[in-house]
C-alpha cells in the first residue's frame, strides 16, 4: 500500500502542501500500533516513585496509549498515560506545551499537566525494551456532551466554548507542532488508499465524491487560510459539560492546520437524522462566530471540509473494522460513537452544498 506523506510549510498565516509517496507512513505505524499493555502494578509504582501519587487505578480506553484514572486518598482524580512508543519525544512535548499554553491564558477547562518530584512536566516508563513517556494530569470532571441532549442551544455554547479554546491557542508553537495523524484533514485525500477496506459499494461512492469536492474545493484554497494550532478532535467524547461551562480533554490529536479544521471536525458530529441536517450546525456555528469570527473564505468551504471529517470517520472506520480484532475495546468504541456518520453524510449530500451555504450565510448577515 503506497500512502502519500505530506510535509507542510506554515508561515504565520497560511499553509501549503508539498506532498511526496512513501511505503512507510509514519501516519499508519502510529494508527496501527497496539496501545502499550504495561501490567497496571509497574504503571502505580512507577507513578508513585515519578510523581508522588497512591490510589485506586480504572481503565480507560484509548486508540494509541494506555491511559487510567487514578483516585487518591483524599478524594483528588487524575490521569495517567503511558504514551505509545512510537510516538515521537516532540509530539508529546507539543501536547504538553499546548495544555501548560492553555493553562497560562486561564478560563479554559481542560487538562493541568502535573509535574514529576523532580518538576519535570513528565516521566520515563520502560517495558518490554521500549521507552515510554509517563504522564500526570488533572482530571477534568463534566458529563461527556455525547451523553447529554444536545439542542439548539447547548450547540450554540459549544460553538462559543470552541472559541474560546482556539483564542487561547493562539500564538503557541512548537518543533512537534506537525504530527503524523491520519485524522489530520490535510490528508484527506491519502484516504483513496484505504477506501478497498469499505464493502459496501454505495457508501464507498459517497466517500469518493466527498474525498474529489475537497481535492477540488478546499485544497486550491488551503495556500490562504489562516492556520494555528487547534484541538482537532473535538468530537463530543472529549467535550464535557460542567455545570454551565463546557471543557475539553484528549490533545492527542492536537496540530497546527487551518483554524476553520477545528470548526468543521467539531460540526460533524452536530448530527441530525430526521429533518434538517444543519439545525444544529447553524447554532454551532453562529457560536463560534460570535466569539472568533471567520472568514468568507473559511465559510464557503465549511461543507466540503465537514464531509471530509465524515468521510475520514466512515474510512478509517470500516479500515478498523478490517485491521483490528473483534474483542478490540477501541474497534467497538469506536462502532457505538461513529455509527451514524454515513448516514449524516449522506443528509448533507442529499442538500447539497449551494443549500447548506445559503443557510450559513444567514447568519453573518
Amino acid at each position: 500500500m503506497q500512502t502519500r506523506l505530506c510535509q507542510r510549510v506554515y508561515s504565520p498565516l497560511r499553509i501549503s502542501d508539498h506532498c511526496a509517496v512513501s511505503t512507510n507512513s509514519t501516519a499508519l505505524m502510529a494508527i496501527t500500533a497496539a496501545a502499550p499493555t504495561i501490567d497496571q502494578s509497574v504503571v502505580m509504582q512507577a507513578v508513585h516513585e515519578q510523581f508522588g501519587l497512591r490510589g485506586e487505578y480504572s481503565s480507560l480506553v484509548s486508540e494509541r496509549d494506555q491511559n487510567f484514572l487514578l483516585r487518591t486518598a483524599d478524594a483528588r482524580q487524575f490521569l495517567v498515560k503511558v504514551t505509545s512508543a512510537v510516538e515521537e519525544a516532540a509530539t508529546t512535548d507539543f501536547q504538553i506545551g499546548a495544555l501548560q499554553h492553555i493553562a497560562k491564558t486561564g478560563g479554559i477547562l481542560a487538562p493541568g499537566v502535573v509535574p514529576t518530584l523532580s518538576g519535570d512536566p513528565s516521566g520515563q516508563l520502560r517495558s518490554a525494551g521500549n521507552s515510554h513517556r509517563l504522564r500526570v494530569m488533572t482530571w477534568v470532571n463534566g458529563e461527556q456532551l455525547e451523553k447529554s441532549h444536545i439542542d439548539t442551544a447547548l450547540a450554540e455554547r459549544f460553538g462559543r466554548a470552541l472559541a474560546e479554546l482556539d483564542l487561547a491557542l493562539q500564538g503557541y508553537s512548537h518543533p512537534g507542532e506537525n504530527p503524523a495523524l491520519l485524522w489530520d484533514l490535510h490528508r484527506v485525500t491519502e484516504l483513496r488508499d484505504l477506501l478497498d477496506a469499505i464493502r459496501d459499494p454505495t457508501v464507498q461512492v459517497g466517500v469518493t465524491k466527498a474525498i474529489d469536492d475537497y481535492e477540488n474545493h478546499v485544497v486550491p484554497a488551503l495556500p490562504m487560510l489562516r492556520a494555528q494550532v487547534i484541538h482537532s478532535d473535538a468530537n463530543p467524547e472529549n467535550v464535557l459539560v460542567a455545570g454551565k461551562r463546557l471543557g475539553f480533554i484528549d490533545f492527542g490529536d492536537a496540530i497546527k492546520a487551518p483554524l476553520v479544521f477545528d470548526v468543521a471536525i467539531a460540526a460533524s458530529y452536530m448530527r441530525v437524522f430526521d429533518g434538517d441536517p444543519t439545525m444544529l450546525i447553524e447554532p454551532f456555528i453562529g457560536g463560534y462566530h460570535a466569539v472568533l469570527p471567520l472568514h468568507a473564505i473559511e465559510n464557503r468551504l465549511l461543507f466540503d471540509l465537514i464531509r471530509a471529517r465524515l468521510t475520514t470517520t466512515i474510512t478509517l472506520l470500516y479500515w478498523r473494522l478490517r485491521t483490528r480484532p473483534e474483542n478490540d475495546p477501541y474497534r467497538q468504541k469506536a462502532l457505538d460513537l461513529e455509527g451514524g456518520a454515513e448516514k449524516f453524510l449522506t443528509a448533507l449530500d442529499t442538500l447539497g452544498r449551494s443549500a447548506f451555504n445559503n443557510k450559513i450565510s444567514k447568519l453573518y448577515l
